[in-house]
């Protein structure tokens, strides 16, 4: 146990000095903000704004400007944007030793590669609810300042449900990057197959099947299939809880393999 707190805490420190937590955070913020713009758009009773082409596709897809709409906005950018975010996360906790030539000095150290890697992810667990609850509190706020009003049928306990559900699947369904960053060793594979997997996300749940599709699951759930959201069951989520933890075991497996493997030939070198 002690050797695990030690892990998290040497991964805490490495993301407390790094800009890209930051940067993660004020990337994440373009939804709610983006989101605003949208609901101002709508809401502007000036006549060029409400033949643009921008409020026409909104009203078209029956977007409003009130609570349920933006609370519907905020959740499908979790389940959709969240995998590029949340992907990016793990590529650069798992893959950052790689890129910065410092991977020796992590399998040299005498903690298991189970409890380093497992440190890894709970950083990357509280890093990814943490942009989920700013970015959440960031549309309150935003919509609190537009006083955007609420229809008959407004419950906040479902959106709020609807909200934490989609990023709870979306931080399931990203932890696979990770054995991606540790296997290719660096950002470069694993950022090609975050974006694979959201361009086949679409493509997929656009042809009615993406409810077997893991990466298309938080989509789907958030609502911006529409009525595809339906389509899933138990089959769906337990597809995407299989390829989450496939994701986790894998990396650690791996990690494993590279201590055996890996760290020999660095001393091998450094001796010749």
């Amino acid at each position: 146990m002690n050797s695990l707190i030690k892990a998290l805490k040497a991964e805490i420190i490495k993301n407390k000095n790094s800009n890209i937590t930051w940067i993660t955070f004020a990337a994440f913020a373009l939804a709610p903000v983006m989101g605003g713009i949208f609901m101002l758009i709508l809401r502007d009773s000036n006549d060029l704004a409400k033949t643009s082409t921008l409020s026409a596709k909104m009203e078209f897809m029956n977007v409003a400007a009130n609570w349920d709409s933006y609370l519907n906005i905020l959740s499908q950018a979790v389940g959709v944007g969240g995998i590029i975010v949340f992907g990016f996360i793990a590529a650069w906790i798992f893959g950052r030793e790689y890129s910065e030539n410092t991977i020796k000095d992590l399998l040299a150290l005498p903690i298991s590669m189970a409890k380093i890697s497992n440190a890894k992810f709970i950083v990357y667990i509280f890093w990814t609810i943490g942009l989920a609850f700013f970015n959440l509190l960031t549309g309150l706020i935003i919509g609190l300042l537009l006083h955007l009003p609420t229809s008959n049928d407004f419950l906040v306990s479902a959106h709020l449900s609807n909200y934490f559900i989609t990023a709870i699947l979306t931080i399931l369904i990203s932890m696979p990057t990770a054995f991606f960053a540790v296997w290719q060793k660096g950002y470069l594979a694993p950022l090609g197959f975050m974006a694979l997997t959201l361009v086949f996300s679409q493509i997929i749940a656009a042809t009615g099947y993406g409810y077997y599709f893991p990466w298309s699951i938080p989509g789907l759930y958030s609502g911006a299939g529409g009525e595809y959201k339906l389509q899933l069951d138990a089959l769906s989520y337990g597809i995407l809880i299989l390829t989450s933890m496939a994701g986790y075991f894998s990396t650690i497996v791996y990690y494993r393999f590279s201590r055996k493997n890996i760290l020999p030939n660095f001393k091998r070198k450094r001796q010749e």
